[in-house]
């Protein structure tokens, strides 16, 4: 059965933050979030907060916005959110941070969250599912036909190394020091359905692609389709999901703004006749390698003889070119804030940098926690 495209307003905007529960005494993840969402649910529709929700791991709660026009607007939707889980949180002796996975602890001690979703989900999968304590990024921006969803998504998979090595927060796996990045980004690879999309021409492959996974019992829905740019047919978004959960929500923001020039780029490519680029996929998956090994040090392939440029040197050109498009989108101080992140160094560095120090893994969490509550300021 083909899925229709919900079209929604050009460059509409939403954001998804996932965020882990943490003892603000001992820094491991605590299995709290049903206690905190069933408070913070009373009062709403059948007592389920619009904007806070449950995750695979009962250590993990997503933080989602509304349909917002700017980057500022989607800001204030997540800090009101924000700021109520953390009163609530904070009331149980448990904080919040941003981290695509946490220091040290251990999926093996973690308690997997209500609903048979999430049931079917494990049993289907086994061993990767288990282990999924990972914290993600995700923004959605809005396209107004599937077609052009999956143009801008096909173009798009070329600049997933950006994101990946300007919100990498997981550099530790079990307490160890793993030499990547964005662990995160291995972790969840181990998933079916997951890591860069394929080319695909057009809506009705798409829909082809969905039918064969389905009747062939793979997948139930569209939801379980976690490449790292995909189209959303029930939002009418182009969904970015290559981040890892940032540290701070000025980061967050960072990012949203960067997906939603350059998906508003594409979208006056196309009505404009043009033909948007799109990078080979063995160029495309060496760049997500070298992204989630070096971060914003890497040297990524950008042409088809081998030449490499510094990331960091590419992001600086995509920032300046798209600031006419920030300026329409009333992004440009987010969209600047691209720049900042290489500046002071992405999380990952961050962290490394306390335990180079003489800090300990307890301490990087307890600056992951006031990183995010900085942010509400």
């Amino acid at each position: 059965m083909a899925l229709d495209f919900n079209a929604s307003p050009r460059a509409s905007l939403g954001i998804e933050l996932e965020v882990g529960l943490v003892d603000v005494d001992k820094g491991g993840l605590v299995c709290v979030a049903s206690q905190l969402l069933d408070e913070i649910g009373q009062g709403h529709p059948d007592g389920e907060h619009p904007r806070i929700k449950h995750e695979l791991f009962e250590s993990t709660v997503e933080i989602i916005t509304g349909v917002c026009q700017t980057v500022a607007q989607a800001r204030d939707d997540l800090a009101h959110s924000l700021r109520e889980l953390n009163d609530a949180a904070a009331r149980r002796g448990v904080g919040l941070v941003g981290v695509g996975l946490h220091p040290f602890s251990a999926w093996q001690d973690l308690t997997r969250s209500p609903g048979e979703r999430y049931q079917t989900l494990v049993d289907r999968i086994a061993w990767p599912a288990r282990r999924l304590m990972t914290h993600g990024l995700h923004v959605h921006v809005g396209v107004r036909s599937g077609e052009k969803a999956i143009a801008i998504v096909n173009a798009l998979s070329g600049y997933l190394p950006l994101f990946l090595a300007l919100s990498a927060s997981s550099p530790y796996w079990h307490g160890q020091d793993t030499g990547l990045a964005s662990a995160r980004t291995k972790v969840f690879e181990a998933m079916p359905t997951t890591g860069l999309p394929p080319h695909l021409d057009s809506w009705a492959e798409f829909n082809d692609f969905l039918d064969t996974l389905i009747t062939a019992g793979s997948i139930e829905t569209v939801r379980e389709v976690w490449w790292d740019v995909r189209p959303h047919p029930s939002f009418g978004t182009v969904e970015l999901r290559m981040c890892d959960a940032t540290a701070t929500l000025q980061e967050a923001c960072a990012m949203a703004a960067l997906a939603q020039c350059i998906v508003q780029w594409c979208d006056e490519q196309i009505d404009a006749g043009y033909q948007l680029p799109v990078t080979r996929e063995w160029i495309r998956r060496e760049n997500k390698w070298r992204a989630a090994r070096f971060g914003v040090d890497a040297e990524l392939v950008v042409d088809n003889f081998g030449h490499t440029q510094p990331l960091a040197h590419v992001v600086a050109e995509l920032v300046e070119r798209l600031q006419p498009i920030a300026a329409e989108l009333k992004c440009e101080s987010e969209l600047e804030d691209v720049l900042g992140i290489l500046a002071r160094g992405p999380s990952y560095e961050r962290q490394r940098a306390l335990l180079r120090s003489g800090a300990t893994l307890d301490d990087v969490v307890a600056d992951l926690r006031r990183e995010l509550l900085e942010g509400l300021v």
